[in-house]
């Protein structure tokens, strides 16, 4: 419950100083943000992340299409 409040929270309070910011701050955010993606380091980072996490996201993805299939079956009975 507290985590759902502070994310309740923390969304209201991202979206009023986003909506007082208006829309140049809102560009220069998105440059900033496309500056350090775009910055190769970053991308090693990101690469290497995608590479050690891809056989979890797989497993995990397994796991959910036979979790589905399970409850469908016993919804079916």
């Amino acid at each position: 419950m507290k985590f759902r409040l502070g994310l309740i929270i923390g969304l209201v309070t991202g979206f009023l100083l986003g909506a007082r910011a208006g829309r140049e701050r809102y560009d220069q955010l998105v440059a900033a943000f496309t500056k350090i993606r775009s910055n190769d380091q970053v991308q090693q980072a990101a690469d290497i992340a995608e590479r050690s996490t891809r056989k979890t996201r797989a497993a995990a993805g397994n796991t959910l299409v036979g979790t589905a299939s399970t409850l469908r079956e016993r919804a079916a009975r």
